[in-house]
This record gives C-alpha cells, structure tokens and sequence, in this order.
C-alpha cells in the first residue's frame, strides 16, 4: 500500500477519561492522592530499608527494588495524567509515545518477574532453611534482580520495534490516557496481526514461565506450612503467604485480562478501566500489603522513629 499521499503522525493525543469538569475534579484528586501514596510507600519503604541493617536481608531486597519499580512505572503515567486531566489537548510527542511503551513495557515484565523471585525466596525460607543463607548468597539475589530487569527489556525492545515499525499516517487520537500497545496498534495503517499474535504469545510465554515458578513455590509453600506443628507458626506462615499471594493475583490478574484475554470491539473501552487499576493502584498497594501485616517493618518503622523529635 501506498502511503505517500498521506501525512506521517508527529504526535499523538489522548482521548481522556472525561469531559465533564466535576468528574475530572473528582478525577484529579483522587489520582492526585493515590499517586502521592503511592510516591511516599515506595519511597518510605527504600528508605526504611536503607536505614535498618535488621532489613537488610534478600526478602528486602527484593522488595526494595519491586518498591523501586513502582516508583518509576506510576511517575512514567501519573504526572502526565494528572496535567492532561484539565487540559484541552491532552498531546504527547511520537517520540514521547515511544518512550512511554519502551519503559512501561520494561516496569510491567520487570515487576512480573520480581515478584517470581520474592516468592522463590520465601520457598526457601519456608521449605529449605538449613540452606537458605548458602543458597541465596549475595551473588544469587543480584542475579535474581538482573534476570527480570533482562527478561524485561528483551520483552519491551521487541515490541516497541515492531510497533513502531509500522507506518502510523491516519488519525492520531489515542482512545486512553497514556500510550499503551493495544491503542497505539489500532491507529496503525498496515495490518497489526503480527504484531498481536506477537504481544499475545509473548505476554502469554512470560506469564507462564513466571507464572509457573510462582505456582510450584505455592505448592510447596502448602505443604510445608501443613508440617508445621505448631498452630502459630502455620499462622504465622499462612499470613505472609497469603500478602504475596495477594499481590501477585492482583498484579497477574489485571495484565492477564488486558494482553492475553482475546479483545473485542468493547475491549480498549475497558482495557482504560483495568489500566487505571494497575497503572494508579497497584503500585499504591504493593507497600501496603508488605508492610501492614509485617512485623519486621513495623519493627523497623518503630526503631527509625524512635526518641526523635520533629519539633
């Protein structure tokens, strides 16, 4: 096909959440102290973390870095959202659009695999505790932080290059409010099934294998905890398993109903609901299961406040 005759997208705009000022008001504020929550879990919990040698184990650092990634992933879309709420043309730059999928893309696969790696750590802590500390060295728990930072940025560079190699030369509005595949493929002028056959084994491949290590982890959590004697420490266990087990499905549920359920003329009206949820909240919530049900956070929050005065 020709596409000569025709003007090249430079820049995108986005459709928005609404126009109604009330709404966007409402919108505005809620966003606002959602993001703001989420800004100081995150970065409250890397602090607190930094500042107490007591934390400074691999479930820690793990969680420091998912803390770390959230922190990019809702600062890459929330500011953005929150000016573009008010605003008239809600515009964003071709290249802005690009950076936008590229480091999201990268946060989401990263987060994914961040999360495998805390609940193999806790099967090891759980069901392997002679040899925890010799298996997860130092050396292991930075591979374990650089194998998701990979697998993330293998899978982001593959679908923001075959994105963007199509030709994007007819309408330019985006129907959502940050630059995410599915909108974005649908304004391309050549056919995009390559590109969703692409999306949908891949996130499906991911999911699994990720999916996977985080399935038989549980298994063997179950088990282990079962042979536990003692009622408080089964209690004990069952909390903690049950704060990754909620993050986890909250986090693999959203993506799962978004880049592999098979999408429909309705599905981008939804997907911005879904997307509001896991771009907005999931972040917000990831510090606060760690932390609420977690008495070594709490110990550690008590420890780095205590005798100061903030007069």
């Amino acid at each position: 096909m020709d596409y000569g005759n025709q003007t090249l997208v430079i820049e995108f705009l986005f459709m928005g959440l609404t126009n109604n000022f009330w709404q966007q008001f409402v919108l505005f504020l809620i966003f606002l102290l959602v993001y703001l929550v989420t800004l100081l879990g995150n970065l409250g919990m890397i602090v607190l973390i930094l500042m107490d040698s007591q934390l400074y184990t691999p479930m820690y650092f793990f969680l420091s870095h998912l803390s770390f990634v959230d922190v990019c992933s809702s600062s890459l879309i929330g500011p953005k959202m929150l000016t573009d709420i008010f605003v008239e043309e809600k515009v964003i730059s071709f290249f802005g659009c690009v950076a936008q999928i590229w480091f999201f893309g990268q946060f989401v696969v990263t987060e994914c695999f961040l999360l495998a790696a805390m609940v193999y750590d806790q099967y090891m802590a759980i069901c392997k505790p002679l040899l925890y500390t010799l298996i997860m060295s130092q050396g292991v728990c930075m591979q374990l932080v650089v194998g998701p930072h990979t697998m993330g940025l293998i899978s982001t560079m593959t679908h923001t290059t075959f994105t963007f190699r199509l030709p994007y030369c007819g309408s330019n509005i985006i129907n959502h409010f940050f630059c995410d595949l599915l909108p974005v493929l649908s304004l391309a002028c050549a056919a995009t099934w390559v590109n969703k056959f692409l999306l949908f084994i891949l996130a499906g491949v991911l999911g699994v294998l990720s999916g996977m290590i985080i399935l038989v982890s549980y298994i063997y959590f179950i088990i282990a905890i079962l042979r536990i004697h003692s009622a408080v420490g089964r209690c004990k266990a069952f909390s903690m398993c049950s704060s990754y087990l909620a993050a986890v499905s909250i986090h693999y549920g959203t993506l799962f109903f978004i880049y592999v359920c098979p999408s429909s003329s309705l599905s981008l009206d939804i997907n911005i609901v879904v997307s509001m949820f896991y771009t907005a909240v999931i972040p917000m919530l990831n510090p606060l299961i760690y932390s609420l049900r977690n008495k070594e956070v709490k110990d550690a929050f008590r420890r780095a406040f205590k005798g100061r005065s903030f007069l």
